[in-house]
């Protein structure tokens, strides 16, 4: 007869206490049972079969373990490492405070970083694509086209965009005053296509939809007058992204082709990290690694024993 899992009597303990004291639901319950499960596999695997006999070690062994592929070349995504860390961690507490154990055999472990995740831009000619899916001949169309234009013309988060007043933008100066995070403001350059886009969904657009509203000062107004919120620029930059043939399109992807394709044109990286608002240049260094792609290309194409 096979022998129960390693510490299942602790286990269970903590899960009762979960259900009980703490009252969590079913679907919850069963997430701690599936990750704690894969703990004491763990543990059996190296031979531990009581609390008592983990170690700081161990647990940074298993932490580690999460991110690595199984045999068929899988790894877990990130969200279900974060899971699975978090049951771990709070099962070994909840067993050091109620005696248990002897000590919390995870709480001075720190869990391996994540990989950072390079942002994903798309080619020059994908976003020319995009830009050219709405129609300039109806009002929605104007807007959106503008939408568009301003967010890969000034690199803007979405909740920029959405939080952007008529007052904000001066198409005169190519200028817009950017609210971002932290109320941090700054000013962003744009060019002609993203001006002139601009202009004409206010002249030709805007007005049609804020005879519906109540006066609001935003900038981009849905069907019924009021601000655009940012799942409507989601939906948006989705169907236009289908349309364009442009896959995984979201209001990020044109910040980071903006970012990327400035930095591949020879921009400076601090005059990038002022254009996005990034607090620290370190969080722009990401898209110089992006760029390496771009510059082995290059160097393979015209480096005389490049090839």
């Amino acid at each position: 007869m096979e022998s129960p899992p390693p510490f299942m009597d602790e286990v269970n303990e903590y899960l009762d206490h979960l259900r009980v004291e703490r009252g969590l639901a079913a679907n919850t319950l069963d997430a701690y049972r599936r990750d704690l499960t894969r703990y004491q596999g763990f543990a059996r695997e190296r031979g531990v079969e009581t609390l008592t006999g983990i170690t700081e070690e161990h647990v940074g062994q298993f932490l580690v373990s999460l991110r690595a592929p199984d045999e068929a070349g899988r790894t877990l995504a990130e969200s279900s490492v974060g899971r699975i860390t978090v049951s771990v961690r709070r099962f070994h507490a909840f067993a050091s405070v109620e005696g248990l154990a002897a000590d919390d055999a995870a709480a001075r472990v720190k869990p391996p970083r994540a990989p950072s995740r390079l942002p994903h831009a798309v080619p020059v000619g994908d976003v020319e694509r995009l830009l050219q899916v709405p129609d300039p001949a109806t009002p929605a169309g104007l807007r959106d086209r503008a939408i568009l234009e301003l967010m890969y013309g000034a690199g803007c988060r979405v909740s920029e965009l959405t939080g952007l007043d008529v007052d904000d933008v001066d198409t005169d100066r190519r200028t817009v005053l950017v609210t971002g995070k932290g109320n941090k403001q700054r000013i962003v350059p744009i060019g002609r296509h993203a001006a002139e886009a601009v202009d004409a969904y206010l002249v030709r657009g805007r007005p049609v939809a804020a005879t519906r509203g109540r006066g609001t000062p935003a900038l981009f107004l849905n069907a019924r007058g009021g601000r655009l919120t940012r799942q409507s620029v989601w939906n948006l930059l989705r169907a236009c992204g289908h349309t364009a043939g442009v896959d995984d399109v979201h209001p990020h992807t044109l910040r980071h082709s903006f970012a990327t394709h400035l930095l591949e044109a020879g921009a400076d990286i601090r005059v990038v990290q002022e254009l996005l608002g990034h607090a620290s240049v370190t969080t722009t260094q990401i898209y110089t690694k992006v760029t390496i792609d771009h510059l082995r290309e290059v160097y393979l194409t015209a480096h005389p024993r490049g090839r």
